[in-house]
């Protein structure tokens, strides 16, 4: 028998599950900590996690999965790691750990990024990064390169999350083509590490890692890493990729016009395209795809909205008093008509969003009627605000070029609720597929995939059915779209 693990390493949580790799079935799955991990923030905006802390539960999850179930660690063939994006970790020659890693949600970074783009000029930032620099892990090194000149001397490399689960796993350190391009570090134009960001930086190309395929034997877990796991040493570790990327990997979102969607705390629209295209104001970011070729170009264009599930879980903690659970918060807000009789819900809340390049205008609620509207009203215009609001960036993508066929999401979250579906589904114009998946599954196909247990990916992908899929509703097209106006016209007068 042929098993695959996979670990998925956010910062809320360890995610780990074992795979039978013929049949794509998960036997066991197993996350650590039961609580949220700690998010240190020394100072407003900024957002810290210890490195070795992840290492701690990747070990704990591991426990947990061999308690689960019995299984031969020398049954398990591969490794797949998918991991937080934009985070950075920096290590001393003996592979220690110098500081905390300054993590995706951490803002210090900001003027750096700006004053790089305009240094560096916006149009070749754009051209060549298809990204503005922003506040991403090149410019998180440079801030430390800035206010931590002692610690920087001592940094041998630099790296994201997945990397330092990588090294801890088989001694070396390595990143890929990816990794580099969602630290906006990689050169579109020649397909190579972006020395003109180093260089406007001052930090030398010696502090980058080199790089391994996605999809490749990385290296082997040590004896020592294995006595830490209670795995076998000489396991490959075959795959890595960030977690966006991964969540598209594992919904099988591999080619020009597969779209996948998450609608947890934030929202994220991820579109696979083979064109080199930018949007000219920066409001989504373009990576490399994991399974990029230089014959097959794939691109990854990301777009966030920060106040997706956060603005339900903050209705059904201020506003359901009565002790509405999700399902009874659905089933109220679909005895409401498409466009909650005139009420508008913008949903964000939750701090600058990029689709609005960057304005913080907060959430907001418009054409309340005191005579009118209920709970009900409330809870489906938050539904549909969040529905229009990804598909206001959905448009930015569109008008990029990203072609939308398929739409595939994970049968969790906000896709639960049968009417934001359906709304999602209807105002796009795009049916959606719903499977039961996540982020440790689709490394672990990753594995399989990275190890050659697979010849490609439709066997990698064996098992993966959609549990539902649900279709736009053509009678209610005309009063979705009317809706959508409505919403985007509330918006305009925000902006």
């Amino acid at each position: 028998m042929a098993l695959l693990m996979g670990y998925d390493v956010g910062s809320s949580s360890i995610k780990a599950t074992l795979m039978e790799a013929e049949t794509g079935k998960a036997l066991a799955s197993a996350t650590s900590p039961d609580r949220e991990l700690e998010i240190i923030a020394k100072q407003p905006g900024w957002a810290e996690q210890h490195p070795d802390t992840w290492w701690q539960h990747v070990k704990l999850a591991t426990e947990r999965i061999k308690a689960k179930t019995q299984f031969d660690s020398c049954d398990v063939k591969a490794i797949g790691i998918s991991y937080q994006m934009h985070g950075l970790v920096v290590v001393d020659k003996n592979q220690q750990v110098l500081r905390p890693a300054i993590i995706w949600c951490d803002s210090r970074a900001v003027p750096i990024g700006q004053k790089a783009a305009k240094d560096i000029g916006a149009r070749k930032c754009l051209r060549r990064l298809l990204n503005l620099p922003g506040n991403f892990t090149a410019s998180k090194l440079k801030w430390v390169r800035d206010n931590e000149p002692k610690l920087y001397t001592r940094i041998d490399k630099m790296m994201l999350p997945g990397d330092f689960v990588a090294m801890k796993m088989t001694g070396e350190i390595r990143t890929t083509p990816s990794g580099l391009s969602e630290g906006i570090l990689w050169d579109f134009e020649k397909d190579q590490l972006a020395d003109f960001v180093l260089d406007n930086y001052g930090i030398s190309p010696d502090l980058v890692a080199a790089t391994v395929p996605t999809f490749s034997i990385q290296g082997e877990l040590t004896c020592a890493a294995a006595g830490e796991l209670g795995l076998r040493a000489g396991t490959p570790i075959s795959y890595r990729a960030g977690d966006q990327p991964n969540n598209a990997l594992s919904l099988s979102v591999l080619q020009p016009g597969e779209i996948a969607v998450t609608a947890g705390t934030s929202g994220v629209v991820y579109g696979v395209t083979d064109k080199k295209n930018y949007d000219p104001k920066s409001r989504v970011n373009i990576f490399v795809h994991v399974n990029h070729t230089a014959r097959k170009p794939r691109y990854g264009v990301l777009l966030c909205l920060n106040g997706t599930g956060i603005l339900n879980s903050w209705l059904k903690h201020n506003f359901g008093d009565d002790g509405l659970d999700y399902p009874q918060m659905n089933d109220l807000a679909a005895q409401v008509p498409v466009g909650s009789e005139g009420l508008v819900i913008l949903p964000y809340g939750n701090g600058a969003e990029r689709t609005l390049e960057n304005r913080n205008i907060g959430g907001s609620l418009h054409g309340w009627n005191f005579n009118i509207h209920k709970k009900p009203h409330i809870l489906r215009a938050a539904q549909e605000g969040i529905v229009f609001a990804l598909n206001y960036g959905l448009q930015i993508m569109r008008d990029m070029g990203t072609r939308l066929k398929t739409v595939k999401a994970g049968n969790a979250n906000m896709f639960l609720s049968p009417l934001f579906a359906e709304a999602f589904a209807t105002i796009t114009g795009a049916a959606v597929e719903l499977y039961k998946t996540d982020g440790s599954q689709g490394a672990a196909r990753g594995a399989g995939l990275g190890a050659g247990l697979y010849k490609g990916p439709e066997d990698a992908f064996v098992g993966l059915e959609p549990v539902r899929t649900v279709e736009p509703n053509k009678q209610l097209k005309k009063a979705y779209q009317g809706a959508y106006e409505t919403w985007e016209t509330v918006l305009d007068k925000q902006l």
